[in-house]
Formats: structure tokens, C-alpha cells, sequence
């Protein structure tokens, strides 16, 4: 698959992996629509891409997600159709679980769970009627393994795959696609928007995050997976992805690993 001419929708397109697979797809010839809260950011988004006629801007939230279906009919109409919805937007956790508020708990569902769905769910009539859509989604590989500091987050990302693995086999006929993207650590802001216990964000960096790929890297293997509609993939480091095998055959020897992982 080519992605030129390929008409592409990406939520959470103002920063970090949203703004770095943007430019690389429109370098790739795609048509995008740019999706986040942030109007401002995403101008300087556009303003970045190969062909700036070619990028439209299309502000949500994924909060409000019942005000999603008005925003699926924006999206259509800036080109006609919809070949390709990037699921991207979210916020991440780093609080323990005891400390937690149930507000923040709800609020990292809302977002990440529940505003994906709900767009999804607004878009899928018209990849049915196509009879053609990839649904791509931004997991993460707390996705797959449950970290300290991130229970919600994880808990979210898990539901994700859930519900996206059901819908891979519900619209198999209907020549609808999903791509499941499960980031490691990659250096963007994710960890100082991060919410606290208490709502607020993180406001610094981890040094893991600090340490991670750099997001136009990323981009191109994100792109790579996309373009060969791959289920389900992996980016990372070493460590991260060894810990998604390690799960899988030895969950007892995970979870001695994880345990010894810091929680301050």
C-alpha cells in the first residue's frame, strides 16, 4: 500500500508521535486531517507537512466524547472520505493506585478509552459503506503488561485492545483493518502531561521518556506498520518489548520483574 493520496485522520496530531507521523505520512504524499485541542499547535503542524493545501485541521476533544459524531462529518467533508483514522490522542498516569482519585481514574477512561470508541464507532459507517478502512490505534506496551504508576493508564490502554481486537473480527468482511501500535518509551511530553493523583500533571520528563526514541524514528516504523497493515506491533526498546514475550511464556518470572521495579 501507497500512502499517496491516501486520505488520513490522526487525533493527538499537535505533539510528539501525532505530530511526527503526520509529517512523515504527508512526506509519503498523504492527504491529512489534523486532529487535538490545541489549534494553535496544530497550525505549526500543517505549516511543517510537505504540502500544506493538502492538511486540514479539524479541532476535538476526546473528553467530550459525545460531541464526536459532528466532528466525524467535519473530517469527511474536508476531502470527501476517510481512508485511514489514526486512534492517537490520550494522557498518561504517574500516581499508585492507593493515592488515586476515582475522578482521575474516570477522566483517563474518558479520554483514552471512551473518546477513541466513541470515534470509531462515528466513523465506522463510513469505512462500511466503503466497504475499505484502517482503524490504527496508539496502545502503548502497558497495553500488554500492567507497570506500577500506570494502573489506569494500563487499564485503558488494555481495554483498547479489547475492544479493537472485537471489532478486527466483526468487520473482517467488510474489508475494515486494525492496527495496533504499542509504543515503549519514546522521548515526548507524555510523561510531564502525565496526570497525578489528584488530576494535575506530572509537569517533568521521566528519564525513561528522556531516553526513549526520538518520535520522527518512531514515525517511520509506525508508518511502516500502518502502510503493511500489521495487527499488532511492538516499537521500543529492547526491554520493553522482551517484557510483552516475557508475559506471554513466563508470566510468573514478569512478575517477579516487575515488582522490582521503582514506584517513587
Amino acid at each position: 500500500m501507497s500512502f499517496s493520496n491516501k486520505i488520513i485522520w490522526i487525533t493527538g496530531a499537535s505533539s510528539g508521535i501525532g505530530k511526527s507521523l503526520a509529517i512523515e505520512l504527508s512526506n509519503q504524499g498523504a492527504k491529512i486531517i489534523l486532529s487535538s485541542r490545541n489549534i494553535v499547535a496544530l497550525e505549526d503542524v500543517k505549516n511543517r507537512c510537505k504540502t500544506a493545501s493538502s492538511i486540514k485541521i479539524v479541532p476535538l476533544d476526546l473528553e467530550n466524547y459525545s460531541s464526536l459524531a459532528s466532528k466525524v462529518k467535519e473530517a469527511i467533508a474536508c476531502f470527501g472520505r476517510i481512508d485511514i483514522l489514526v486512534n492517537n490522542g490520550g494522557v498518561s498516569q504517574r500516581s499508585l493506585v492507593k493515592n488515586t482519585s476515582i475522578f482521575v481514574d474516570k477522566r483517563i477512561m474518558d479520554i483514552n478509552y471512551l473518546g477513541t470508541v466513541a470515534l470509531t464507532k462515528g466513523l465506522l459507517p463510513h469505512f462500511i459503506r466503503n466497504k475499505n478502512g484502517q482503524f490504527v490505534v496508539t496502545t502503548s506496551i502497558v497495553g500488554k503488561i500492567g507497570t506500577p504508576l500506570r494502573s489506569s493508564y494500563a487499564a485503558s490502554k488494555h481495554a483498547l485492545h479489547g475492544f479493537f481486537d472485537s471489532l478486527r473480527a466483526e468487520h473482517f468482511k467488510d474489508n475494515i483493518s486494525v492496527t495496533l501500535v504499542c509504543p515503549g518509551f519514546v522521548t515526548t511530553h507524555v510523561s510531564k502531561n502525565a496526570l497525578t493523583a489528584d488530576g494535575s500533571p506530572q509537569g517533568k520528563m521521566d528519564v525513561a521518556t528522556e531516553n526513549g526514541i526520538q518520535p520522527e524514528r518512531f514515525a517511520k516504523l509506525m508508518a511502516k506498520a500502518i502502510r503493511k497493515k500489521k495487527e499488532e506491533v511492538y516499537i521500543g526498546g529492547a526491554k520493553e518489548k522482551l517484557g510483552v514475550y516475557v508475559k506471554r511464556f513466563f508470566p510468573k518470572l514478569l512478575s517477579v520483574m516487575i515488582r522490582k521495579l521503582s514506584v517513587t
